[in-house]
């Protein structure tokens, strides 16, 4: 069998920048590889976490091992309150976007429930948030928008009490 080979400590900055330009251009999986050999020296290495979260994020519906749990293993491993919070959401919210671009009949009500699961998950990320950072809600903010702009995403439980219209 082929065994890894280990990125040097020294490489790891540089490693870092790779994996971020990767997810830029639109390649993902490159970066959730480099993410992946860096956390293989630095298992704790919060930017290579992080990155990772935001690597499998971009690739859910579009890739099957690219799930949620595997997004929250990475997860529970990034530090302080504030970061478990905000990327909670980060989750959520491209979950419920990734189902959203699915079209799938039925899946309204799962796309609210975790657009909502994300504006909770915020919510608790404002609250910790440090001075002068307001991505959390940015981010707040566009789950409002896509709401807005969708009002057929409604509660799976109302969904199911919608009568059938034939148009």
């Amino acid at each position: 069998m082929f065994e890894f080979k280990l990125l040097s400590r020294d490489g790891i900055p540089g490693a870092l920048a790779k994996g971020e330009r990767y997810r830029l251009l639109g390649q993902p999986w490159e970066a959730e590889n480099i993410y992946l050999d860096i956390l293989q020296v630095d298992p704790e290495s919060q930017p290579a976490l992080v990155g990772l979260v935001l690597a499998l994020t971009d690739q859910f519906g579009h890739s099957r091992s690219a799930s949620v749990a595997r997004a929250r293993e990475a997860l529970v491993r990034i530090r302080g309150e504030y970061e478990q919070a905000y990327y909670a959401g980060i989750i959520c919210e491209r979950r419920a976007r990734a189902l959203l671009d699915q079209d799938r009949p039925g899946a309204g009500g799962a796309v609210y429930e975790q657009l909502r699961e994300a504006m909770r998950c915020y919510e608790q990320a404002e609250a910790r948030r440090p001075a002068g950072n307001d991505d959390a809600i940015l981010r707040w903010n566009a789950c409002t928008r896509l709401l807005r702009g969708h009002p057929d995403l409604i509660p799976a439980a109302e969904e199911r009490q919608q009568p059938y219209v034939d148009h």
